[in-house]
């Protein structure tokens, strides 16, 4: 995909300032960026329109709401057919807990990253849930132990 969208230097400003708090005004966000609110606005639609911004959310504390274990999940499909990748990629998008699901290479199919209250919360949904998905073959779990770093924002 082509992408049509200018990044000069104010376009590039106006995104790290963006990704670093996206209820900004338009008025704020021009002092941020040294420019005129008009033209903040114009340039904001255009990268919207262009598919370089997209949706703005506001970001959870996972602790605040006891979600405190996060888990890394790699898992392999007992086939490889594109019936049950969709299958098996229709029930990741409709599980909450599941916040990251990637296709990668090598020994795994797919690379979840999963969020539970505690232990016990993540074994069950492990046991009861996911390994009994029709789909799956085999997961191999790995707990963070602590968050080194953690950002959305792209480098821009």
């Amino acid at each position: 995909m082509e992408n049509s969208i200018q990044l000069d230097d104010l376009n590039r400003r106006i995104l790290r300032a963006l990704q670093r708090d996206a209820s900004l005004t338009a008025t704020e966000l021009a002092n941020v960026v040294a420019s005129s609110p008009a033209s903040c606005w114009r340039r904001v639609r255009s990268l919207e329109d262009g598919g370089v911004l997209q949706g703005a959310v506001r970001l959870v504390n996972r602790q605040a709401l006891n979600q405190d274990i996060d888990v890394m999940c790699s898992l392999r499909l007992k086939s490889h057919s594109e019936a049950d990748a969709k299958v098996f990629e229709q029930f990741v998008a409709d599980q909450d807990n599941i916040l990251e699901c990637y296709t990668v290479s090598g020994e795994w199919d797919y690379l979840l990253r999963i969020v539970a209250a505690d232990i016990r919360g993540y074994e069950h949904f492990l046991m009861r849930t996911l390994l009994r998905h029709p789909a799956v073959a085999s997961a191999n779990s790995q707990f963070a132990l602590s968050r080194v770093k953690y950002t959305t924002a792209v480098p821009v």
